[in-house]
């Protein structure tokens, strides 16, 4: 990769990587389960397995982005063809790649639902509305496949021209302008959810550390958070980093990312649940707090209408970038394996994605209930992507520890990380053991087949098999030498 796909500025990658991180999941799920499992006791275990899970995989992921200077399937190929490890290695990149084309599928879809409620809001639709209002009108989104087509349409259109501008005229420069702007409407909406809000019952919610309420569901579901919250295994970090300055620093900037995101969504709980709780109403999570809650709110107070579109221009700008970074690592890999223009490989990978999100779309009104996928698999098309994705994530994920941590040299790393020997030896015992077992409980949670008394076995066995990879490696390698 030529030294004009860099990063203009050596801050980029650390604005790309909290914009990936940076999505729907902050505003409308992590706030939630922090409040529902204890306020700070679950931050505190989040806070432990993204030193041990997150962070680790982080740097992981970035230094293979930029150690390859390639996107996710051809660095993959690259890196496993210099490292004289298996080929199968390469499905890291894969498994990236698909993951990438299934979220944007859906994300898109869920996505376009901001546009719709940012008209409603600054055209004072829902000023006055009542529960029952607000409620159907939702409704009455999810059963329109036109509306839902329309806005998924415009939704990924959008993020299609930042990306097929190129890496510096479309994403760097969108990401410098739309990042900040979005820190400060997310700050400016805490304010009038400060003033006009129950500020004390959302602080209340989200920070008492209540260690009773932290149940063994709640401690996996932290796990869980620390590893998607980071975008990790969807190929869009190691995209992010193949364009990373030689400069950077790989654990300074994983730490400062995750902060960041941690930050944001604490910053967006407290806006989110001031305006809630100030209306009196109940905390939630999901579509159900983002597009009934909310908006319920906005409409029973001062300026709500106001303040609620600029609100849903954060929610849609906080999607865009993390829909830009699933466009990049297909669209990449399209550009070097095919010789396309980034135009024609972005095109292709978003004109795919769309029409797959028309399964999403149906999956709301006409299929909500009946169709091909409920006959086969028991549930709707929407529920059996976002099933394959939540398996491909941390399946990847645990690969690109593993790899990372055993095929990788000493030198190697110490040349990417340019860091001190003791946080080396921490970071290769996380990233070697501790991480892929951790990202193992959370793959097998999301296996339906899978009965909680058999994750502990099976997590012992992938340790088990942590070290056996790390014998053959070290077998392989003396073997050479």
């Amino acid at each position: 990769m030529s030294t004009h796909n860099v990063w203009t500025h050596k801050g980029t990658f650390l604005l790309a990587a909290v914009g990936s991180a940076v999505g729907l999941g902050n505003l409308w799920r992590f706030p939630y389960l922090t409040g529902e499992n204890g306020g700070g006791a679950f931050i505190l275990v989040y806070a432990l397995t993204i030193f041990a899970v997150g962070i680790p995989i982080l740097i992981a992921e970035t230094m293979l982005g930029r150690a390859s200077r390639r996107s996710p399937i051809m660095g993959m190929r690259f890196l496993a063809r210099t490292h004289k490890t298996s080929r199968a290695w390469e499905s890291i990149g894969w498994l990236g790649g698909a993951s990438a084309f299934l979220i944007l599928s859906f994300y898109s879809v869920i996505a376009g639902w901001a546009i719709h409620y940012t008209w409603q809001m600054f055209t004072g639709s829902l000023v006055g509305a009542d529960a029952q209002t607000v409620s159907d009108g939702f409704d009455a989104l999810l059963a329109s496949p036109a509306l839902l087509t329309l806005y998924h349409t415009l939704f990924i259109i959008a993020s299609g021209l930042i990306v097929g501008l190129g890496i510096h005229k479309g994403i760097e420069s969108s990401l410098r302008i739309l990042m900040p702007a979005l820190f400060l409407i997310l700050l400016g909406v805490l304010a009038y959810g400060f003033v006009n809000g129950d500020f004390a019952a959302a602080a209340s919610f989200l920070f008492t550390f209540n260690l009773a309420e932290l149940s063994l569901e709640g401690w996996l579901q932290a796990m869980g958070q620390s590893f998607f919250t980071l975008s990790l295994g969807m190929g869009a970090i190691m995209a992010y980093g193949a364009y990373m300055s030689d400069q950077a620093s790989l654990t300074r900037t994983a730490f400062a990312v995750a902060f960041v995101d941690t930050a944001v969504a604490m910053v967006a709980g407290l806006a989110i649940f001031s305006l809630v709780f100030g209306a009196g109403l109940d905390a939630g999570s999901g579509p159900g707090l983002m597009f009934i809650s909310l908006p319920l709110a906005f409409a029973e107070m001062p300026f709500g209408a106001l303040i609620g579109g600029v609100f849903f221009i954060l929610v849609l700008g906080a999607a865009i970038s993390s829909s830009i970074s699933l466009i990049e690592p297909v669209a990449a890999f399209l550009v070097e394996r095919f010789d396309l223009t980034r135009p024609q490989a972005v095109f292709g990978m978003v004109l795919a994605s769309w029409a797959l999100g028309l399964l999403t779309v149906s999956s709301f009104n006409i299929w909500a209930e009946t169709g091909l996928f409920h006959d086969l698999f028991g549930r709707s098309a929407f529920d059996f992507i976002e099933l394959l994705t939540n398996i491909f994530m941390p399946l990847g994920g645990m690969l690109i520890a593993l790899f990372a941590g055993w095929a990788l040299t000493h030198s190697e790393v110490m040349k990417e990380m340019r860091t001190s020997e003791t946080w080396f030896q921490v970071w290769r015992f996380l990233v070697r053991f501790v991480a892929p077992a951790a990202v193992a409980f959370v793959f097998l949670r999301t296996l339906p087949q899978v009965h909680g008394y058999l994750i502990p076995a099976i997590g012992a066995l992938v340790i088990v098999g942590a070290f056996a990879a790390g014998r053959t490696f070290l077998v392989e390698k003396s073997q050479e030498q």
